[in-house]
C-alpha cells in the first residue's frame, strides 16, 4: 500500500499542517480524526488497514487530514467567538487547500468525507456546507450539535457550522444528491445525535441511511467494520 506524508505551510491557518495519504488512485476520501486527534490516528487505530484491499486495487485514495480542534471547538482558553472563527479558517483550509489537492491527484470532481465520533461531525458539516463538492458522507458515531462547546455563546458563525440548526433552513438542491450514511449502534453514546439528525434530514426530504448496529459500543471495532462496509458499497 502506497503511503505518503505531506507537510506544508497553510496560508489559511498560518501554521504547518500535516497529512497522510494512502493509495495511488481512486475516489478521494477526506478522513477526519476523532476529537482533538491527529492525522495519523486513523492509521494507528486500524481504519486504514480495514480498507487496505480497496486502496491497493485503486478503488479509493484516502487523505487523513489533521484537526485544529484544540484551537477551535475545544479551546477553553479563548472566547467562544474565537473558537468558531478558528473552525471557519479550518473549513477554508479544507476547501481551498486539501480538497483541490485530492481532486487534482485523483482526477475526480467530487470527494467523499468520512470520520468517527467528532470526525463524523467534521465529515457531515463540511459536506452539508459544500454539497457541490461532496458525493458521499460516511459518519460513524458522529455528534452534530457543537453548541455545548461554547458556554452558551451563539452567533452566525456558530449557526452556520451547527448542522442541526442550519440544515432546517438550507434549501440548496445539491443536498439531495449527497449519499449520506449515519452509522451508530445500540450502545453508542451518540445514538441520539444520529437519530436527531436523521429526523431533520427526513423532514427535509433528504435521502440517507441511518445504520444502527447491534451489540456495539462507541469505539474503534465497530467503526472499522462500518468503514469497510460503506466503502464496499461504492
Amino acid at each position: 500500500m502506497h503511503e505518503e506524508h505531506k507537510k506544508w505551510y497553510s496560508a489559511n491557518l498560518h501554521t504547518d499542517m500535516e497529512m497522510l495519504i494512502f493509495g495511488h488512485a481512486g475516489i478521494p476520501i477526506l478522513l477526519f480524526p476523532t476529537s482533538m486527534g491527529r492525522y495519523y490516528e486513523n492509521k494507528d487505530f486500524g481504519l486504514i488497514d480495514a480498507v487496505q484491499d480497496f486502496i491497493d486495487e485503486g478503488k479509493i485514495k484516502v487523505y487523513c487530514v489533521d484537526s485544529v480542534d484544540k484551537q477551535s471547538w475545544y479551546n477553553k482558553d479563548i472566547h467562544p467567538a474565537g473558537r468558531a472563527k478558528n473552525h471557519i479558517w479550518y473549513d477554508r483550509y479544507l476547501l481551498e487547500e486539501v480538497a483541490p489537492l485530492a481532486r487534482n491527484e485523483t482526477g475526480h470532481s467530487k470527494i467523499i468525507t468520512a470520520g468517527c465520533s467528532f470526525g463524523g461531525y467534521h465529515a457531515a458539516n463540511f459536506a452539508f456546507r459544500h454539497p457541490w463538492l461532496v458525493s458521499h458522507v460516511f459518519s460513524m458515531s458522529g455528534a452534530f450539535d457543537i453548541s455545548g462547546q461554547l458556554d452558551g455563546f451563539y452567533n452566525d458563525d456558530v449557526y452556520f457550522n451547527n448542522p442541526v440548526d442550519y440544515l432546517l433552513n438550507n434549501s440548496n438542491p445539491e443536498l439531495h444528491y449527497l449519499k449520506i450514511v449515519l452509522g451508530t449502534s445500540d450502545r453508542d453514546i451518540c445514538k441520539p445525535d444520529n437519530e436527531r439528525l436523521s429526523n431533520i434530514l427526513a423532514k427535509k426530504g433528504i435521502d440517507h441511511w441511518l445504520d444502527v448496529r447491534h451489540n456495539a459500543d462507541h469505539d474503534w471495532p465497530i467503526w472499522r467494520e462500518m468503514f469497510r462496509d460503506y466503502i464496499s458499497k461504492l
